[in-house]
């Protein structure tokens, strides 16, 4: 396919793109609030909340609904999570919609995309009325589907980039369900995390190519590689904050303690006693609240104290990779923002431990790890070599 022929191949798509990206963003932002304001469990039942598709607004409501055995209404954090659940929802719809135009001239390519939901469709209220097993098999047989469509679709029409995307919505539902019925399990946490950062990449890089907007460059090989390992890179940081936050370790070094010097040292130590085989336990069993953290002392320090070591690591990669930019002919300008959001996200990060984690520094946190990706992924679209 020639350029010329794209944007008007795209004409509805990308529009389309850009505002899934924008509601992806939304949703990642949200949810860092929901769980940053301990709001993770405020709706012990999943996809509804004590029964009701908004949320109850007194306790009289609530009891009405087994989920009250479980854990007492707390109206000021029900609507957190419900509303997170909306974002989600309605962000799916538009994903889905993104697939069936991306598909739309494969062969059976609609159908099969059809299927897959409706499979995961019925699968939702099963869940609800507690066929756990029949709801299993429908869903992973919805996401077999549209995996397999993806590994066969060729993605000069982004088909194989959209329908990914839907089979990562569809997983991140199931992980926003365990994240509720396993109770905050951290392995469950990060990877939910985890999963809205990837659906956000997709989509960054599905919206730049719809778009067609490259960025010509003859050193556009080389730094695509650089590029990737930035963004690798960035994902693991990620995902270490992830943990973090997921064990309650934010605080391990002694934030907002004025008796203790959190950083750069922790807890008034350069090296304090870290416990990596405990904190980096990824499994240990369902059943557990993990609600506050079930970690001793020693494990959480080890997570942050690790979470720190590679960020000096990403940031001095990310720089040195901003210096090679800034002297290639167009760049300065990526370059001078690529530089900008690490010394955000390195001020935020250290204002996170010495004030004692405020819910408004956290979440711009998160944000500024959205930015990072938003930035490294566009460049990866759009860097094409001279022809």
């Amino acid at each position: 396919m020639n350029a010329s022929a794209r944007p008007a191949l795209y004409r509805n798509f990308h529009r389309l793109a850009w505002f899934a990206l924008i509601m992806t963003a939304s949703t990642i932002m949200f949810g860092s609030f929901v769980r940053l304001s301990d709001a993770g469990l405020s709706c012990p039942d999943w996809p509804t909340c004590y029964g009701r598709v908004t949320w109850p607004q007194t306790q009289m409501e609530a009891a009405q609904h087994v989920a009250s055995e479980i854990r007492p209404l707390e109206t000021h954090k029900a609507w957190r999570e419900q509303v997170h659940r909306f974002l989600a929802g309605l962000l799916g719809v538009e994903v889905l919609t993104l697939a069936l135009l991306a598909a739309r001239k494969r062969k059976r390519g609609i159908a099969q995309i059809v299927t897959a939901s409706v499979l995961v469709a019925i699968a939702i209220p099963l869940y609800m009325r507690g066929e756990h097993v029949a709801a299993s098999v429908l869903a992973i047989g919805g996401e077999a589907i549209l995996l397999l469509a993806a590994l066969r679709w060729s993605n000069i029409d982004l088909a194989r980039a959209a329908v990914l995307t839907l089979a990562v919505v569809i997983f991140q539902a199931l992980l926003g369900m365990w994240t509720v019925t396993w109770l905050l399990k951290p392995i469950v946490v990060m990877g939910h995390l985890l999963g809205g950062m990837a659906m956000f990449s997709l989509l960054v890089w599905m919206a730049w190519k719809a778009t067609h907007l490259p960025i010509t460059l003859a050193e556009a090989p080389r730094l695509r590689w650089w590029l990737r390992a930035a963004v690798a890179m960035v994902v693991l940081q990620i995902a270490l904050g992830g943990w973090v936050s997921a064990n309650y370790a934010a605080l391990a070094c002694g934030g907002g303690s004025a008796s203790l010097d959190n950083f750069p040292r922790c807890v008034s130590q350069w090296w304090p006693q870290q416990n990596y085989s405990e904190g980096f336990t990824l499994w240990r069993g369902i059943g557990v609240d993990y609600e506050g953290g079930v970690l001793d002392g020693a494990s959480r320090i080890a997570i942050q104290m690790a979470h720190r070591m590679f960020a000096v690591v990403v940031a001095l990669y990310l720089l040195v990779l901003s210096v090679r930019m800034f002297r290639l002919p167009g760049m300065r300008g990526w370059a001078t923002t690529l530089i900008a959001l690490v010394l955000l996200q390195v001020t935020l990060g250290v204002l996170n431990v010495k004030l004692a984690l405020p819910l408004a520094v956290a979440v711009m946190h998160s944000g500024g790890a959205v930015a990072l990706l938003f930035v490294l992924v566009t460049l990866l679209a759009r860097l094409r070599a001279p022809e």
